[in-house]
């Protein structure tokens, strides 16, 4: 397992897999393990991943100071792996949380990107933020599904205000088009891949400062792709489109079918999609619909 070291010599881990040019992976959580991303649904047959475990999580070491968790100082790790893989541009890829971190990377690093896929990413660091409204709409989608009465209580509650780690297992399937045996066993593996102290850092007062974070994106000349599920409520459609019209170079593809982890729910819709926008050879990647 390679390792290298971050700007403040904390010894960080990644996972290489697949053939083809690099493409780094960020995951989310935040602040989970990258092992989750696994494959990204057969993206290993057209590029070689390079999944990032962050500082404390995986197989990366712990850092000294717990404040290096918070994701505009984990930019500064990123850029670390990208020198020390001798790239001069890379092309990155951030899931979820780590789509905040993939887009403040962006927005420091803008020459250093050669495209940036952000998959069912968190618009925070965009200054957009899921609306309740938006949470139930995207629930409301699921109605026919067995779990669906247990899971809608349960977001009731959580936006009412109660500890979403004991509300959970009853939400959890929303992430999912498909909660079948897969899904099952790929949520499961979550408790397993989490660093509860850093997760709570990640997000924490100072990290995010949209307004600057757009101005600087303003300079980033790389191809944009926004990917998400047509059953995600973070972020929806609506705010997929919204966030990328804040760069310069973006386009967006709504995965049919797809929730949070859209490379689970539809591998070959998924696959073609990212595949066809990184080779920058398909005049159009709406996600296939299924």
């Amino acid at each position: 397992m390679p390792m290298f070291s971050a700007y403040d010599g904390t010894q960080l881990a990644y996972h290489l897999e697949g053939d083809g040019e690099p493409l780094i992976c960020l995951p989310g959580g935040p602040m989970r393990a990258s092992a989750y991303l696994g494959d990204l649904g057969g993206l290993t047959t057209h590029r070689r991943l390079v999944r990032l475990d962050l500082r404390g999580t995986g197989d990366s070491a712990m850092p000294d100071d717990p404040a290096t968790y918070r994701c505009d100082r984990l930019v500064g790790d990123v850029e670390a792996l990208r020198a020390h893989l001798g790239l001069d541009r890379a092309d990155l890829l951030g899931h979820s949380a780590g789509g905040s971190l993939a887009v403040l990377y962006a927005a420091a690093y803008p020459a250093r990107v050669r495209s940036l896929t952000l998959v069912t990413p968190s618009t925070r660091a965009l200054g957009i933020q899921p609306t309740e409204q938006d949470w139930r709409a995207a629930a409301a989608l699921r109605e026919g599904e067995p779990w669906y009465e247990a899971g809608r209580a349960a977001w009731e509650q959580f936006l009412a205000g109660h500890d979403l780690d004991d509300l959970w297992p009853d939400i959890v399937p929303f992430m999912y088009g498909r909660w079948d045996a897969t899904a099952r066993a790929h949520a499961a593996d979550e408790a397993h891949q989490a660093n509860p102290q850093a997760k709570g850092v990640y997000y924490a007062n100072g990290a995010l400062d949209p307004a600057a974070t757009v101005k600087a994106l303003a300079a980033l000349d790389a191809p944009v792709l926004v990917l998400v599920g047509e059953y995600d409520g973070g972020p929806t459609p609506a705010h997929a489109t919204e966030a990328a019209a804040l760069f310069p170079h973006a386009e967006v593809a709504v995965q049919a079918g797809a929730a949070h982890y859209p490379w689970l729910d539809d591998p070959g819709a998924f696959t073609r999609t990212v595949a066809a926008f990184l080779d920058r050879g398909a005049g159009s990647h709406q996600a296939d619909a299924r």
